[in-house]
């Protein structure tokens, strides 16, 4: 069965066909630059086109870096304002003539890897997916099973939202080492393990195609893993659950 699956985050918008019983792409993927600002309309806009490029007319998967009930999106963390409140799947439905279904990225991306990648021996225990880019994103399971919308980038740590120190965003605008860096993202791994003791950590985002340079920094009790489908598990993931379409 082939869905379309697309992924936007703060700073881009990626998507591509899948496959979604092989979670494999059918073509190569496409990217545009998240629109600044990043209105709903803009957003919109840029779907429309990144579906019009691929000449596609069935459902569609479509993953959004914020809390999403129901296909509304209720925050909106590192996009523009406007969108708290949105209804984003009557959006991208009304931009792209197609079915949507509209999930919270890091969500879709583990998703993606409990089936396909890092965590698809993971049936039992608690598996903790997190993405690292723009902000931090998040997808607990429990049993396989995900628990939505947790947005643990959001937890205070030192006085702080957790993406604001540990992202990968961070790391570029400070100019931090991967030593650094790492160090960061282990102190935030250790609490996140103090708060919910899992027996996976799966690093996603792109950042996870560097994994060797900043593992070594990383020490916690749960084994530390990166994503195997790296940056693109959200054009997957998404692809996936949009399947209740068809």
């Amino acid at each position: 069965m082939e869905i379309m699956g697309i992924d936007i985050g703060g700073s881009g918008i990626k998507g591509a066909p899948v496959d979604v019983d092989k979670g494999e792409f059918m073509a190569e993927r496409e990217r545009f630059d998240t629109p600044q600002p990043s209105t709903p309309a803009a957003v919109a806009e840029a779907v429309k086109a990144l579906i019009k490029h691929f000449n596609w007319t069935g459902p569609i998967g479509c993953t959004f870096p914020a809390v999403v009930l129901h296909g509304v999106t209720l925050t909106a963390a590192n996009v523009d304002q406007a969108w708290i409140n949105t209804d984003a799947e009557a959006l991208f439905r009304q931009a792209t003539n197609c079915p949507v279904r509209v999930l919270n990225d890091a969500d879709a991306a583990g998703i993606a890897e409990m089936t396909f990648g890092a965590g698809k021996d993971y049936k039992s225990g608690v598996v903790i997916l997190l993405t690292f880019g723009t902000g931090i994103g998040s997808a607990i399971f429990t049993e396989g099973v995900l628990l939505p919308n947790t947005e643990f980038g959001h937890v205070e740590l030192r006085g702080k939202d957790a993406e604001h120190r540990a992202a990968a965003r961070v790391k570029t605008e400070k100019d931090l080492s991967w030593k650094q860096w790492g160090g960061r993202v282990n102190a935030y791994l250790q609490y996140m393990e103090k708060l919910f003791t899992p027996d996976l950590f799966i690093i996603g985002g792109g950042v996870s195609k560097k994994f060797e340079k900043f593992s070594p920094y990383l020490q916690t009790r749960a084994q530390i893993v990166p994503a195997q489908l790296q940056n693109d598990a959200g054009i997957v993931g998404a692809a996936m659950a949009a399947k209740v379409l068809v």
